[in-house]
């Protein structure tokens, strides 16, 4: 099912990186539902026993994206070489579904996918920036998706329980809390909300590490 990508939930304030903790409460009191509200704080809280960041920024494969080539539906990848003999020199399992190569970025650059209680499958990867939720005074937002410089970027992947993967979906303070933390670890700011950053997405002296680059 595609995103609601024109729903009209945003942040009602610029995000604040000097006093983020603060800033997300201040968005979270918004909602009209106090047993949500208490859940985004709690799950906030514990940020740590519900989201992993990988270790580090990785481009794993520069020019491949998600987007379906008609008539497909939907984009099935065949790997380079290349990164065939990378995955498995590192023994990472190289999925060719839709979302195959960004989970692959996420276990290349050191992410950790926890075990699920009541499914055989890991944590889901999920993109930070997945065309929902622009800025305010922004109409649209990065979608990682569509895009070969940020689909398999390691950056703006995290592995996610199935509480927060639906959290992050939902409400837009706790999108936006998770970018906060992707720009204070790695500087990726896809959106230039926080930096200046250069066409990868980056402030200028964190580039990223580039795996392989489709000629």
């Amino acid at each position: 099912m595609p995103y609601n990508l024109d729903s009209p939930g945003r942040i009602g304030s610029p995000c604040r990186l000097d006093a983020l903790e603060g800033w997300f409460a201040s968005e979270a009191s918004g909602l009209p539902d106090g047993a949500e509200r208490r859940v985004l704080l709690d799950v906030a809280e514990a940020l740590d026993s519900f989201v992993r960041f990988p270790k580090r920024a990785l481009l794993l494969w520069r020019g491949c994206d998600r987007v379906a080539v008609p008539p497909a539906k939907m984009r099935y990848h065949q790997y380079p070489d290349a990164l065939k003999r990378a995955a498995k020199e590192a023994q990472v399992y190289l999925d060719g579904r839709p979302n195959g190569p960004a989970i692959a970025a996420f276990v290349f650059a050191g992410g950790d996918r926890p075990s699920r209680y009541g499914s055989s499958n890991a944590w889901s990867v999920h993109h930070l920036y997945s065309g929902k939720f622009p800025y305010p005074g922004r109409s649209n937002t990065t979608h990682a998706a569509k895009h070969g410089d940020h689909f398999t970027q390691s950056a703006g992947l995290v592995a996610v329980h199935p509480v927060a993967d639906a959290l992050v979906d939902e409400f837009p303070p706790f999108t936006w809390l998770l970018r906060a933390h992707a720009y204070r670890m790695f500087g990726y700011d896809p959106d230039a909300v926080f930096s200046s950053p250069q066409v990868l997405g980056f402030e200028p002296e964190r580039q990223p590490e580039i795996l392989f680059a489709s000629s």
